[in-house]
């Protein structure tokens, strides 16, 4: 008897797949879409590039879309989570909503919801923060800002504060639309990225 379970044992462990590599999601808009500027220039390909000479290594999903908002975000985001599973999130929407003026309420709204989503498939989320130009308002723009922070407390899940910071007021470092920032300031808003990430990720 224990010779046959031995032999099943073996069976199953040759059949059994090897263990894929942990999905990293990035899940944001136009300034993680690498708008403007070759898609491997941008911040989310310089990370994936990080994360595979990295032990283990982490494969990087982008799914960031120019124009995306946290509305769009949620219809869409259920779909991506069963089709990629990812074990982290890195969740970037926000500033759409910010510059098409809608309420912040809404906008923290639809983050706790897709926050929800992710936890729920066993995954971890990431928030990244986004500002506003002043010339939309002090009232707006601060409530805006907030917003992050009252989300990731509410939430409990770790936030980066900016995703531009450190050259945001770089003008030179901008595209012509003075929105997205240019391949030369890719770097800057990886290494943002990665104060939040790297507690994240699987230890070598």
């Amino acid at each position: 008897m224990r010779i046959r379970l031995f032999s099943l044992f073996l069976l199953l462990l040759a059949g059994a797949p090897a263990w894929a590599e942990p999905v990293l999601l990035v899940f944001g808009d136009s300034l993680s879409a690498a708008y403007g500027i070759p898609r491997e220039s941008g911040w989310a390909a310089l990370l994936a590039r990080r994360l595979e000479a990295r032990q283990p290594p982490v494969k990087v999903v982008n799914a960031s879309v120019s124009g995306e908002t946290t509305a769009g975000g949620l219809t869409r985001l259920p779909r991506l989570l069963d089709a990629h599973r990812p074990a982290l999130v890195i969740l970037a929407l926000g500033a759409n909503d910010g510059l098409r003026g809608l309420p912040p309420e809404d906008t923290a709204r639809n983050l706790s919801a897709m926050i929800r989503l992710v936890r729920d498939k066993g995954g971890r989320v990431l928030l990244v923060g986004m500002r506003l130009p002043p010339n939309y308002g002090g009232a707006y723009t601060g409530k805006f800002q907030a917003l992050f922070g009252q989300v990731a407390k509410k939430d409990k899940v770790p936030l980066v504060p900016f995703l531009l910071a450190g050259m945001a007021e770089r003008r030179e470092r901008f595209q012509t639309d003075g929105l997205h920032p240019d391949a030369q300031a890719q770097p800057v808003l990886l290494e943002n990225v990665w104060r939040g990430l790297a507690p994240l990720l699987p230890r070598k």
